[in-house]
């Protein structure tokens, strides 16, 4: 059993690279609010390839991580990795957030299944996608969301091969990104991708595209926080936080 801190700590098992810097600067900029030990597990800077993205959301890895961040004592872990969480489909994904938990002592999720319950807290059923990801990898996060009962009304890949590349875009690339997905129907657009830097952006996307945002790295602190039963309202961190 563990205790839990003055201050809430999302323990993240991240792969590698992209973002990872994300998660400090949010540690900065609340002022200490919360703390995010951060683990880079195996795997890396990896294609964008179904079968790569099953080796790094596999066991050996997130449990070696979740055995570095034991002496971190956080109240909850999460695999920030969309891709290598839905890859393994709705029941997988939970399969693997449950070995971590089992292996850690504390709850854990993912990225993937922050985004399912992030519409659920949201009431939100229709969703825009704007994925990172090249279309066949893609297509597997549109079918985790299916089964999680959201409805996607609009669809956008872009073909970008790697994480490394990914997290070289900048608030006007993603911007571009968000809008070619969005659609009249689509309740909030959905940006599924860890590696990619967004948690300084939120606000100003919402304000632009005049709806909810949710992206990766926002969710997963989000459902961190959720699982820890730890929540807090987080101004610069869009609708979901507010």
């Amino acid at each position: 059993m563990t205790t839990q801190t003055a201050v809430p700590s999302v323990g993240l098992l991240y792969p590698g690279v992209g973002a990872d810097d994300d998660f400090p600067f949010l540690e900065q900029s609340t002022s200490g609010a919360i703390r995010l030990p951060l683990v880079r597990t195996a795997g890396g800077d990896v294609a964008h390839l179904v079968d790569e993205l099953l080796a790094v959301g596999g066991s050996d890895n997130l449990l070696a991580g979740a055995r570095e961040l034991a002496g971190e004592a956080p109240d909850s872990i999460m695999w920030a990795c969309t891709s290598g969480s839905f890859v393994y489909g709705w029941q997988g994904a939970h399969d693997q957030a449950a070995e971590v938990s089992r292996a850690s002592g504390v709850p854990a999720s993912s990225t993937s299944i922050a985004f399912a319950q992030a519409c659920r807290a949201l009431s939100i059923d229709t969703v825009a996608v704007a994925a990172s990801y090249p279309d066949d990898l893609a297509q597997h996060f549109k079918r985790f969301l299916a089964d999680a009962g959201i409805t996607v009304v609009s669809f956008q890949s872009n073909d970008i091969a790697t994480a490394g590349e990914v997290g070289l875009l900048g608030m006007p690339e993603i911007l571009d990104m968000a809008r070619a997905a969005d659609h009249p129907d689509a309740q909030a657009i959905l940006i599924p991708d860890t590696a990619m830097h967004s948690l300084r952006f939120v606000n100003e996307l919402e304000a632009a595209l005049g709806k909810t945002v949710l992206t990766a790295n926002q969710v997963t602190i989000w459902e961190g926080l959720r699982i820890a039963d730890r929540t807090l309202t987080l101004d610069s961190l869009g609708t979901l936080f507010r």
